[in-house]
């Protein structure tokens, strides 16, 4: 699944992204709109993660890993 169609799919993604990253919150999510860079950010927030490592995270979250 590429990004794009996460984007156009966001309103069923997120329950998928709250299960994988539970200190992200409905506000957070609602925020994010299905936009990576937001993602990423979100994550290196609530997670204190480097940039790197969050993108990281992200892309393994899409490809399902």
């Amino acid at each position: 699944m590429n990004w794009d169609q996460i984007e156009g799919r966001w309103a069923e993604m997120k329950g998928k992204a709250h299960a994988t990253w539970g200190e992200l919150t409905d506000g957070d999510l609602e925020q994010i709109g299905g936009k990576r860079d937001e993602l990423v950010g979100k994550l290196q927030q609530r997670y204190g993660l480097a940039k790197e490592e969050a993108e990281r995270k992200v892309d393994e979250w899409v490809n399902g890993r």
